[in-house]
């Protein structure tokens, strides 16, 4: 989520503590039978039916129904039964539904019609109901009642045994043949399907339902995921219905796990199609590129670490390097349009900017930060990506920003790389599965847009004014060809140009800073090696192969003596090329930084950050078995293992806030791994149990576990989702207590210039009085408001909310159905 436009960024997560238990509701049954068929084969048959219902006097429910064959094994079959009140099948996987009345009937798929004798298989369906939602109370299979009446069905408890017979789940087969198949086959012990029947994927099942429940509004009418159920949200959004890439990136993320256990790709699809519609930028909204110069890609200006030296003046004598890959992707694409997220998103148009000035359309593109790396989120100016001059002062919101001689009415926006890498990412799982299935063909439109997606991602590979490395001062050379790029996942590119189509500019910049927590080497490994997700780019392959090397190698140069991962590194002092102390070691020519982008609070002293980019590593380790990820992974999962507390109760914690001191032992610029460092170091301040960073990191443990059989991790990883399980369910999801006392931070003054006037949409007035507030004056209709209007008054202590982030509802998640995919037996 964080970026910083035409330098964004973001501030961590807040920490999280404590929480409460919220049974759901499930209803279920077991019938068993036993009966003679015509041909005098046996047939006996267990059908266990449970439901996750929602909605009051009417609502829709999931059902989940296990077939265990008891009697001679079946080629194929048919279930039949009756609903008992206004039930309605609206969709099923897993088999060929239909309904007539009441009556339904489910007949066998060409993989999942075979049986043997104590074989099971799993299907299920999307409901909907009206008064009440009873079990069927009758069964039968091929004519066959399987009678017996009601009785206990499975438990859908974490710790409860899942079956283990066996599986003819659609993720069982076929397999892939070499020639398609989009990563190393995982041996069998460590990759089985996990069905339905799983405990674990029945709870992602739960967690699904309510992100997807319209009442619990994760969702705008457009199907766009909010950043926040809840409004009154300040961190890297300033508001919770606003939304980010990153956002969007965890949808794809989500109905990719929902692909694989229920076989239904429809649901990838559209979050696929729903992002691109809303949030890579149309040719509407980027009309100018083809007025791009490749040869002069921008005109400098420096970043600031005081707010107060903005705007910035713009410098035509600094001298830029030439963009290498407009030329191919334009040849590629057929296209000068950028294909990639902006990675802020007014959903409701809360604001008012609309697109373009129009004031009504939303979602509306937005920016906040772009003002160095001490402007916080309480600092920041929000304002319209395509900047009309309707709204903010005479030149609209430019000049607070850039110094420039005159001003144009323009567009402009900012990727956040890491939430497209992980889009790549998601692609990837989706492909991987519905291969599995024999359905690759049902995802092949969004696996090609996701390489394309890759291919414009390298921008964010290259400096930000495609200087070469090693740039001590805006004298520095420029770049030319390839010698420009880093071969990492900065932390931005932007693009923008004239509003005006007759008008003859365009510009395109990278972003000098690199984060450690950015990267991500299965986005990169897939990228270059999986057939369906290699770009068209005629140098992307070879430009994603050399990431793939140098991300992992930055991994290895940051790592501390202790195992976690430290900053990253600039090519951009202070953002304006100045000489970095000269005690600092550098990797391939740019300076170690230990708070990379954003200063207030500290980049990288959020142990998210640890969790998020380490996941990435296992799984591209347990997709390979890279030797040297296994390496990295291995000090780093016994570092997090020995500061990681689960107590008898179930309740558990880990690291929250991170300390850094010294940098590593010396520079690196050459092949093979860097040495371990000795004089890196991290401690912890404190500990949370964060539910969305304890998804995040219990992923990561699963993946290491599945492929190093290490038994810590995995029991580790159980435990983790087993306590959020346990104590941290609402009925929105999960959520902990988190105080807000940094909300003391709303009443701060933000900076304008002496003599700058303007309004917001609403008609706040923007000047240097201003505060967070005052030009957010919408705010104080919120109905969380009161509460912190007390705590700024002194009458109240710090306000408590529970939230409900997208991303970590999502990373939860997608962790409880990628435990019972890598470990269906528990």
């Amino acid at each position: 989520m964080r970026t910083r436009a035409l330098r964004t960024g973001a501030l961590p997560r807040p920490r999280k503590r404590l929480a409460f238990l919220a049974a759901a509701t499930v209803a279920s049954g077991l019938l068993a039978g036993l009966a003679q068929t015509p041909a005098s084969a046996a047939v006996a048959c267990d059908v266990a039916y449970t439901t996750n219902d929602w909605g009051s006097g009417s609502g829709g429910f999931t059902a989940s129904i296990i077939i265990k064959n008891l009697g001679d094994a079946l080629s194929n079959w048919t279930l039949k039964f009756r609903f008992p009140s206004n039930q309605q099948v609206t969709q099923g996987w897993s088999a060929n539904w239909s309904q007539s009345g009441a009556d339904v009937t489910a007949t066998s798929m060409s993989w999942n019609g075979s049986i043997p004798t104590g074989g099971t298989t799993n299907i299920g369906f999307n409901g909907s109901w009206n008064g009440s939602n009873p079990k069927p109370t009758s069964f039968s299979i091929n004519g066959v009642t399987c009678g017996g009446g009601p009785t206990t069905s499975p438990s859908s408890s974490p710790s409860a045994s899942p079956s283990t017979s066996p599986s003819t789940s659609p993720s069982a087969s076929p397999s892939a043949s070499p020639s398609t198949s989009p990563s190393a086959s995982p041996s069998p012990s460590t990759s089985p399907s996990g069905g339905p029947d799983n405990a674990y994927v029945q709870n992602f099942l739960k967690m699904y339902n309510k992100i997807h429940d319209p009442a619990n509004g994760y969702f705008s009418p457009q199907g766009v995921p909010y950043h926040s159920v809840e409004t009154l949200m300040v961190e890297a959004p300033d508001q919770g219905h606003e939304t980010t890439s990153e956002a969007f990136s965890y949808y794809l993320w989500l109905e990719a796990m929902y692909g694989k256990v229920t076989g239904d790709w429809s649901k990838f699809n559209t979050a696929w199609t729903t992002m691109e519609k809303y949030i890579i930028p149309s040719h509407a909204d980027q009309p100018t590129n083809d007025k791009y110069d490749a040869s002069k890609p921008a005109t400098y200006a420096g970043e600031w670490n005081n707010i107060n030296q903005y705007p910035s003046q713009l410098d035509n004598s600094v001298s830029v390097g030439s963009d290498p890959i407009a030329g191919e992707l334009k040849s590629a694409y057929g296209t000068s349009d950028i294909y990639g997220m902006h990675w802020l998103l007014d959903v409701d148009n809360t604001y008012g900017f609309g697109r373009c000035g129009d004031g009504t359309t939303k979602p509306a593109y937005i920016n906040t930060y772009q003002r160095g790396p001490e402007e916080s989120v309480f600092e920041t100016i929000p304002q319209p990506s395509c900047d009309t001059f309707k709204f903010g002062g005479p030149n609209g919101f430019l000049d607070l920003f850039t110094g420039d001689q005159s001003y144009a009415k323009q567009w402009k926006y900012t990727n956040a790389p890491d939430a497209d890498a992980r889009a790549v990412q998601a692609a990837y799982w989706a492909l991987t599965w519905a291969t599995e299935q024999g359905k690759q063909s049902q995802v092949s439109t969004a696996v090609a847009n996701a390489a394309k997606m890759g291919d414009y991602l390298r921008y964010s590979m290259y400096d930000k004014y495609f200087k070469q490395p090693g740039c001590t001062s805006t004298s520095c050379p420029a770049g030319t060809g390839k010698n420009a790029s880093n071969y990492l996942l900065s932390w931005y590119y932007a693009w923008g140009g004239a509003y005006d189509t007759s008008a003859g500019w365009a510009w395109r910049i990278g972003s000098s800073h690199n984060h450690s927590g950015y990267q991500n080497p299965l986005a990169a490994w897939a990228l270059s090696n999986v057939n369906a997700l290699k770009p068209k780019g005629s140098t992307a392959v070879s430009d994603w192969t050399t990431s793939l090397t140098r991300q992992v190698q930055f991994y290895r140069w940051l790592q501390s003596a202790e195992g976690a991962i430290a900053g990253g590194a600039t090519n951009s002092w202070e953002g304006h090329y100045a000489a970095p102390p000269s005690t600092l070691p550098k990797f391939f020519g740019m300076a170690y930084d230990w708070e990379p982008v954003y200063h207030d609070p500290p980049s990288n002293q959020w142990f998210g950050f640890q969790a998020w980019s380490m996941e990435r590593v296992a799984e591209y380790y347990y997709a390979t078995g890279n030797a040297n990820a296994k390496t990295i992974l291995d000090k780093w999962v016994s570092w997090a293992l020995a500061n990681t507390t689960v107590n008898s109760d179930g309740s558990y914690q880990f690291p929250s806030t991170l300390k850094w001191t010294g940098q590593p032992d010396s520079s690196f610029s050459g092949t093979g791994m860097p040495a371990a460092n000795t004089g890196l170091h991290v401690s912890i301040v404190d500990y949370t149990d964060d539910i969305g960073v304890a998804g995040s990191y219990a992923k990561l443990l699963m993946f290491y576990a599945a492929k190093a059989n290490n038994t810590q991790a995995k029991t580790t990883a159980k435990a983790l989702l087993d306590g959020i399980w346990q104590y941290h369910q609402d009925s929105k999801g999960v959520s902990v207590p988190e105080t807000k006392t940094d909300y003391q931070r709303l009443d701060d003054p933000i900076y304008v210039p002496s003599g700058w006037t303007g309004k917001m949409p609403n008609g706040d007035t923007i000047n240097s009085n201003s505060t967070f507030i005052s030009i957010r004056s919408w705010y104080k209709n919120d109905p969380d408001w009161p509460k912190v209007q007390a705590y700024l008054d002194g009458t109240a202590s710090a306000p408590v909310f529970h939230y409900h982030r997208f991303w970590a509802q999502v990373d939860v998640a997608t962790a409880l159905g990628q435990y019972g995919v890598l470990f269906p037996n528990g």
